[in-house]
């Protein structure tokens, strides 16, 4: 399986990615071995996270999502703590 994830800093800003293994990446992130934009902003709380069959299409996403204003990822990311498909 292949994920597109958000992930809270301690700074409160929001970082979007993508992983084949989403418990793995974060605990890379929170070890600071994620990403470079993480590495001084954790620990990080995973927030939102979607599931694809395949690399492609979880990346498509990452691009999408990274393409929304900062008030959108924080509607997709309520919408799915309040149990609404968004999809």
């Amino acid at each position: 399986m292949n994920y597109t994830y958000i992930v809270e800093c301690m700074d409160n800003t929001l970082y979007t990615g993508w992983t084949n293994n989403l418990e793995k990446r974060i605990k890379d992130h929170n070890s600071k071995k994620g990403a470079k934009y993480t590495k001084n902003r954790g620990p990080v709380t995973l927030v939102y996270y979607e599931e694809f069959e395949t690399k492609e299409e979880a990346l498509k996403r990452e691009v999408a999502i990274k393409k929304l204003t900062r008030k959108q990822k924080l509607e997709l990311v309520n919408k799915r703590q309040a149990g609404t498909n968004t999809n």
